[in-house]
C-alpha cells in the first residue's frame, strides 16, 4: 500500500516532481513494476504447465512432504492442508507444514514436488537453526507492527515534510524494517529451494525427465522475492530523497 503514496507525493510536492533525480526513481519504479508483472505472469504460466506433469511414482504433496521430513530426521512437524491458493507456508511456531488444497493432494511436479519440498526446506532450516531464518523470525513482530502504522506515518510525514520532518524520518525507519525483512527473506527462500531440489533428486522423487521442471518452477518463484526486495529498496530510497530534499 505504501507504494501508492507516490501519487499523493506528486500532488503535494511539485518540487520533487520537477527534480531530475526524482524522475530517475520514477523510471526505476515503473521498470520494477513491469518486471514484477512479467515475473508473476511467467511464474503462473510455468506452474500451470508443470501442474499437468505428474510424478512417475504418483506421490501426493502430503506424501512428499512427510518423506522429506522423515528423511531429514524430523518427526515433530505435521503436514496439514490449508484453504486457498498460494497459501503454502511453514509455521515454526506450531511446527506445521501447511500446504494449500491444490498442493496437498496433487501428484504433479509443480505441486507435490516443488512446492511441498520447498516448504519442508523451511522446516529443515528450522531444525538446523539456519541463521537467516532465525533472523527473519525475530523480525516478524517488528515488521507486523511497522506495517500496521507505516502508511499513515509516511503520508503524514510527506505532507508535513517541511514543518515536521521528524515524522517522515520515523516513517522511513519503519519502512526500512520491511525492506530489511525482504532482503533477509531472499537467502531463506533460495536456500529452502536448494535443499528441496537436492533432496528431490537424491530421494528419487524426480528424475532426469522432470527434475528440470521442479527446478524451473522454484527458480521462477525465487525471482518474485528478488523483484519484491528491489522494489522495496527503490521505494525506501525514494522516501529518503524526499526527506533529504526538504526545504530547511
Amino acid at each position: 500500500m505504501a507504494n501508492y503514496l507516490y501519487v499523493i507525493t506528486c500532488i503535494f510536492n511539485n518540487k520533487i516532481i520537477k527534480n531530475k533525480t526524482m524522475s530517475m526513481y520514477w523510471i526505476l519504479f515503473i521498470g520494477i513494476a513491469i518486471i514484477s508483472y512479467i515475473v508473476q505472469a511467467s511464474l503462473q504460466s510455468k506452474f500451470k504447465k508443470y501442474s499437468k506433469m505428474p510424478l512417475s511414482n504418483g506421490m501426493t504433496g502430503k506424501e512428499v512432504a512427510e518423506k522429506m521430513l522423515h528423511d531429514n530426521g524430523i518427526y515433530d512437524v505435521r503436514v496439514t492442508s490449508t484453504p486457498g491458493m498460494l497459501t503454502d507456508h511453514y509455521n515454526p511456531a506450531n511446527k506445521t507444514v501447511n500446504l494449500s488444497e491444490g498442493v496437498y493432494g496433487s501428484n504433479s511436479v509443480a505441486g507435490a514436488a516443488a512446492v511441498a519440498a520447498h516448504e519442508c526446506g523451511h522446516a529443515v532450516q528450522h531444525a538446523r537453526a539456519y541463521a537467516p531464518l532465525k533472523m527473519r523470525s525475530a523480525l516478524v513482530p517488528v515488521v507486523q507492527f511497522s506495517s500496521s502504522i507505516m502508511t499513515w506515518v509516511l503520508l503524514g510525514g510527506i505532507l508535513m515534510v517541511n514543518t515536521f520532518p521528524q515524522l517522515l524520518l520515523a516513517g522511513i525507519c519503519l519502512f526500512a524494517m520491511t525492506t530489511l525483512f525482504s532482503f533477509i527473506t531472499l537467502p531463506v527462500e533460495i536456500n529452502a529451494s536448494q535443499r528441496a531440489l537436492v533432496w528431490l533428486s537424491k530421494a528419487g522423487i524426480t528424475n532426469s525427465y522432470n527434475h528440470h521442471a521442479a527446478e524451473d518452477a522454484l527458480r521462477s518463484a525465487a525471482y518474485t522475492y528478488v523483484v519484491a526486495a528491489l522494489g522495496s529498496l527503490a521505494t525506501l530510497v525514494y522516501y529518503i530523497m524526499i526527506y533529504m530534499g526538504r526545504r530547511e
